[in-house]
């Protein structure tokens, strides 16, 4: 039979369409990583318009974009501009405190029911059940001390709380857990990484999420801090891929926050025991 070409010049077609979404999601991963290494050389300035100018092309990317997988993981990474705005704009009015944190990942949390709506995305999925709280809070402790021995470390955080008066740790595990945890573990894990994964696949999706997690932390100025975060991403990512839990890493995220910013700076790295 005579090849008339037009298999082959659908699979160029399909594979050129292709080359071009990572293309497109290419670029505003890139923006995003300068924006953060602007922050992290201390052109604050710099960095402010550059998010400016990739969380407003993000929202209009709409406009121009119409395949859905690549649309989606644009609405998702606009989650990291914003974050940012707001991390670096609340300081301005007030000092930071713990409550800060409430005014900061609120809205973000509004945001991220939003877009999860919009795309369809269940964020309580099987795998977020409460009857395997004996095995994650255990798994959640442990990951979540030795994360934040290496963070406090590296930056040698400060507390966040006066004391550890049973108040003072039960608004530090609200905050730390069902705020910043549930908040952050929702853009990374529940919306990036399964958009990057539809994107790239399973392997570069959670690759790429974790180095975007570790980049978002260029506030510290430390690149140990990166690195450790970037592998802090790399290791809530599997544990999210295996067990499609969002209860799993956000109470391991929070216990990071519990020991980062409280029990470590209070107790000393062996937390009184050692």
């Amino acid at each position: 039979m005579e090849d008339t070409g037009i298999g082959s010049t659908a699979s160029f077609t399909v594979l050129n369409h292709e080359v071009k979404n990572w293309q497109i999601i290419a670029v505003p991963l890139i923006a995003i990583m300068i924006a953060e290494i602007l922050q992290y050389t201390g052109d604050l300035k710099a960095c402010i318009f550059l998010h400016v100018v990739i969380l407003l092309s993000l929202i209009l990317s709409p406009v121009w974009i119409s395949e859905s997988s690549t649309g989606n993981s644009l609405q998702a990474l606009a989650l990291l501009p914003l974050l940012r705005l707001l991390n670096i704009s609340m300081p301005v009015f007030s000092e930071t405190t713990l409550y800060m944190f409430i005014f900061i990942y609120t809205p973000l949390l509004v945001t991220c029911y939003l877009i999860a709506r919009n795309q369809l995305i269940p964020l309580f999925q099987e795998g977020n059940t409460l009857k395997n709280l004996y095995i994650y809070i255990p798994l959640a402790l442990l990951t979540g001390y030795f994360i934040g021995l290496a963070e406090w470390h590296t930056i040698n955080a400060g507390n966040l709380i006066p004391d550890l008066s049973l108040k003072s740790l039960l608004e530090l595990s609200f905050v730390m857990i069902l705020v910043v945890g549930f908040t952050e573990e929702l853009i990374f894990r529940s919306l990036l990484q399964t958009r990057l994964q539809t994107s790239f696949g399973m392997k570069n999706g959670l690759l790429i999420t974790s180095i975007m997690f570790g980049i978002m932390h260029a506030g510290y100025g430390s690149f140990y801090e990166l690195l450790i975060t970037a592998s802090a991403g790399i290791l809530l990512g599997y544990m999210f891929q295996k067990t499609g839990s969002l209860v799993l890493v956000s109470f391991t995220h929070g216990f990071v926050n519990i020991f980062l910013f409280g029990l470590i700076p209070l107790l000393g790295p062996g937390l009184g025991l050692f």
